[in-house]
């Protein structure tokens, strides 16, 4: 009786996987040793700046937060070259999708998103009675032509650069050829979760200016090392995050997140030593995966997702029993690949040793 009243459209979303957590392999296996190299963390962790910033944040945790996050909205629209009106701050990236989901899909509404790419841009569009339409990738990364002849009457539309799970980029001539063909109606939001960690060039910056239909989202789980305190944030015309505030949660970022975000965006220093260690081992993986006739795909994150040849998931549980926790995509669009997260230097040669064993087995 308790499912009576559960909406249909509840009732048909998959729930979020994210994933084997350390927790669960080490209750599972019995392990003590065990690297997790799944979620796209940092392995370096959160900047020194940020730690400290947490300690000093703890004393005042009896206090309710800011709710604007006025502070970091500040510091960050300075970066971007725009008023703090332009920066939504959430409860990491994903509340921002599912708040836009919110505040802009009516049951109907059709939205593009591609296919394979973060889950969460179709579970929150299907949530809200959206049709959700899924363009496949080329060569691991956005089909924009494709993606904007699907876009004719989309009331948003999901893109992710560097893609997650496939790490593909797409080029500044070939976004701003899909902006002009994307109807102004249509919401477009870009996902940039791992910009930092892309070496190629591209502004976004600079699309944001031209296109007020544009939405960046960026996020301090990832190079920042902040995945425990859920802190992401949007960048776009004050007009788009206006009606945001009246749907999201009063207090939706908590006092922690805001101080550790901040003094995390000073910190240069250890953001350019993330970025070396992430380089280098992207390369030796990448490397790796050739010599052992594997197909590494190319990537500008901070992950490599390698097809096997061979069905993934029982190399995936090998690795497991060994104590190493990678990501096994969604079967349906990835049934050969598993991504690995750069580790460092200690980790990425542990993951090569097991991955060696299982696969030799």
């Amino acid at each position: 009786m308790s499912t009576f009243f559960v909406r249909p459209e509840v009732a048909a979303l998959k729930p979020y996987s994210a994933g084997k957590s350390i927790e669960e392999v080490r209750r599972e296996y019995g392990l003590t040793r065990i690297i997790k190299l799944a979620s796209n963390e940092n392995p370096l962790g959160p900047s020194p700046r940020a730690l400290q910033a947490l300690r000093e944040a703890a004393e005042g945790v009896n206090i309710y937060p800011e709710g604007p996050s006025t502070a970091l909205r500040e510091a960050l629209g300075a970066r971007w070259g725009v008023g703090p009106d332009w920066i939504f701050v959430g409860n990491g990236s994903d509340e921002i999708f599912r708040l836009l989901a919110t505040t802009y899909l009516r049951r109907g509404d059709r939205v593009v998103v591609p296919r394979p790419s973060f889950p969460v841009y179709a579970g929150a569009s299907a949530l809200m009675g959206a049709q959700v339409d899924a363009v496949p990738l080329k060569d691991g990364a956005m089909d924009l032509p494709a993606m904007a002849a699907r876009a004719r009457g989309a009331r948003i539309v999901f893109l992710c650069r560097p893609n997650n799970p496939t790490g593909g980029v797409f080029a500044a001539e070939a976004f701003d050829a899909f902006l002009r063909a994307v109807d102004p109606d249509t919401l477009v939001v870009l996902d940039e979760a791992y910009r930092e960690y892309d070496d190629t060039l591209f502004d976004s910056r600079a699309f944001l200016a031209e296109y007020p239909n544009l939405i960046v989202t960026r996020t301090f789980s990832k190079i920042y090392g902040l995945a425990g305190l859920r802190l992401g944030y949007g960048v776009g015309r004050p007009g788009i995050w206006q009606p945001l505030y009246t749907v999201r949660e009063p207090f939706s970022v908590n006092r922690l997140a805001q101080a550790a975000g901040l003094a995390a965006l000073d910190d240069h220093d250890h953001l350019e030593a993330s970025r070396r260690m992430n380089q280098a081992g992207r390369q030796f993986l990448t490397a790796f995966f050739r010599e052992m006739g594997l197909r590494p795909w190319p990537t500008q994150a901070n992950f490599v997702l390698v097809d096997l040849g061979r069905p993934a998931a029982p190399v995936f549980e090998g690795l497991l029993r060994r104590g190493v926790v990678v990501r096994l995509p969604d079967p349906a669009d990835l049934p050969n690949a598993l991504r690995v997260t750069v580790g460092t230097e200690e980790q990425n040669r542990e993951f090569v040793r097991a991955l060696t064993d299982v696969l030799n087995a």
